[in-house]
């Protein structure tokens, strides 16, 4: 049980290796907290949907993301800002139009996780 911080040395266990195993698992807390963090960005459909149609097409302007995803633009905006503040999109202006794009790389395996099961949830 090596791997069990001091705090928790005292209490009792019935596997005690798999103890270490999980401990082992879920690493640096401030990595999970950095997961949990992404994962609640994802965990709202609006934000969704907004980063399925970035990492689907590229850099699109707010008022496109409204239409494509059935949103109207302060609610576009106002979750861009959240994902932008995050770190998970940039903004790009080009003359008076900013164009958002993803830009966390780590999201993209989820992103095509989540598009190939709504891929398949319309095809059946």
């Amino acid at each position: 049980m090596h791997l069990v911080p001091a705090d928790r040395a005292g209490h009792r266990t019935i596997d005690g290796h798999r103890v270490c195993e999980a401990i082992a698992a879920i690493g640096d807390t401030a990595g999970v907290r950095s997961w949990a963090d992404r994962f609640a960005l994802l965990a709202d459909p609006g934000r969704l949907a907004l980063l399925l149609a970035l990492h689907r097409t590229g850099p699109l302007a707010v008022t496109d993301l409204a239409v494509a995803t059935g949103m109207r633009d302060p609610a576009v905006s106002q979750a861009l800002r959240l994902l932008r503040t995050a770190g998970v999109v940039a903004g790009e202006k080009e003359g008076r139009v900013v164009r958002y794009r993803l830009v966390d790389a780590g999201l993209r395996p989820l992103l095509d996780q989540c598009a190939g099961d709504a891929d398949g949830a319309s095809a059946g």
